[in-house]
């Protein structure tokens, strides 16, 4: 199981052989991060907080002053990155929605803003929508065309985020260079991606813009990861919290090379617990979920599945995690019914390899695996190369008798290990 890409939670493995496998060599230092985890006081949040405080304050003296709204949105926009609470993104839609009501749509710049909130809740389509009026308006036309390219891709329009990248991909710029990256990544060309992200970071350091280079040491840190360098993805993390010791991001990457690179779930653990602390997100209790299905205790894994679930009834969360959901109906309850409904419902919403494979993946669990063979054919094979999708192809391949093939995706899998965890590690290992 990837936590940061797709959060598969998987069936009951061996326990016994998972909790003696023989860890990694160890290369974090709890001397290094516990600073981190010891922090009090959310630094971030208060510095949201004051500017909420003084920009509602001015709102609400005058309310026709439109523009305001875009300074509260920020603010709860900054609100929901410092402390995961969902409410804050909604608001800040909400703001943003009203901003641009007033304005008729006119202002590419307030659609943007609305578009990147509208990213962060996985309302693509709409997102898409939206951008495709900020292009008719030509203000700063290339910074729409550049998230143009990140929505279609994310939508699995990948023709159409080919042609907006063809417009900037010879720029030397952060936004470009970020954007070559992720499209190197979607093609499978590890060694591009992390060459391209690595100049996007040089671009940051020598602007010595705080935010662009700490997002670049954590994306980074993740393709690092993904490489089999956990050396330098562990030492980003930190160069990451370096500069705001606050990032939940850097800290649960740094859970996950402690869980699945070092095999210590019991200070994984207590990463997570100080990190769950002062930042709210569902997905955290899958992470503990799988843990504490490799320490063996599955009384503890049911608890926290149940408490995702619970959480994510709250529909603020959209659609945000509906495939995730889909995963842990089908996967761990059973339900296979219900996840074939959510995962149609996510192909129709985002029909890219990823949620092809999410459906394919469940009518094979619900015992229909020539079906899940034919989606994967048309959808998934050759469209994608991230680890999961990969395995789910694996398995389906060697249930519909094509075991050859099946070995050989194996013995690609087995350089994945960090990235799946320990869990599915040993699932392939049984291909």
């Amino acid at each position: 199981m990837n936590f940061k890409i797709a959060f598969q939670i998987l069936g009951v493995c061996s326990i016994l052989m998972s909790c003696t496998s023989t860890p990694s060599q160890k290369i974090t230092n709890a001397e290094s991060y516990n600073t981190y985890l010891e922090i009090a006081e959310n630094k971030s949040e208060q510095t949201a907080n004051e500017i909420y405080t003084f920009w509602t304050s001015k709102l609400e003296k005058s309310p026709n002053q439109y523009p305001y709204h875009a300074k509260v949105a920020s603010a709860h926009s900054q609100l929901f990155k410092a402390t995961g609470e969902i409410s804050h993104l909604v608001e800040a839609a909400s703001h943003l929605e009203l901003l641009n009501e007033r304005t008729k749509y006119q202002n590419a710049g307030y659609i943007r803003s609305l578009v990147r909130n509208y990213i962060s809740q996985h309302r693509f389509q709409e997102a898409l929508v939206l951008l495709e009026k900020a292009e008719v308006l030509g203000e700063n036309l290339q910074a729409t065309q550049k998230m143009l390219f990140d929505v279609h891709l994310e939508l699995g329009n990948v023709d159409e985020a080919e042609t907006y990248l063809n417009i900037f991909k010879n720029e030397n710029s952060f936004d470009a260079l970020i954007r070559l990256s992720k499209w190197y990544d979607h093609e499978g060309n590890l060694m591009a991606a992390i060459k391209a992200m690595e100049k996007a970071k040089f671009k940051a350091e020598d602007a010595n813009n705080n935010y662009l280079k700490q997002w670049s040491y954590t994306n980074l840190a993740d393709f690092y990861g993904h490489a089999g360098r956990i050396k330098d993805a562990y030492n980003h993390y930190l160069k990451a919290l370096e500069l705001d010791p606050n990032d939940a991001y850097a800290k649960k990457g740094i859970a996950w090379i402690v869980f699945s690179y070092e095999k210590n779930p019991a200070e994984a653990l207590r990463i997570l617990d100080t990190i769950m602390s002062q930042h709210k997100a569902p997905d955290y209790y899958l992470l503990k979920a799988e843990i504490a299905e490799y320490m063996g205790d599955i009384a503890e894994k049911e608890k926290n599945i149940q408490t995702f679930l619970s959480i994510i009834e709250d529909n603020n969360y959209g659609v945000m995690y509906t495939s995730y959901e889909a995963s842990v109906l089908s996967e761990e309850l059973q339900n296979t019914s219900k996840a074939i409904e959510i995962a149609q419902q996510e192909v129709k919403l985002r029909p890219t390899p990823q949620s092809y494979d999410l459906l394919a993946w469940t009518y094979h669990l619900q015992g229909d695996s020539t079906k899940a063979l034919k989606i994967m054919k048309a959808h998934v094979i050759d469209k994608t190369f991230e680890p999961v999708a990969m395995y789910h192809v694996a398995e389906v391949l060697k249930a519909t008798g094509n075991t050859a093939e099946a070995n050989d995706l194996k013995e690609e899998l087995l350089e994945s290990s960090f990235e799946v965890g320990p869990i599915m590690a040993e699932k392939i290992e049984r291909l």
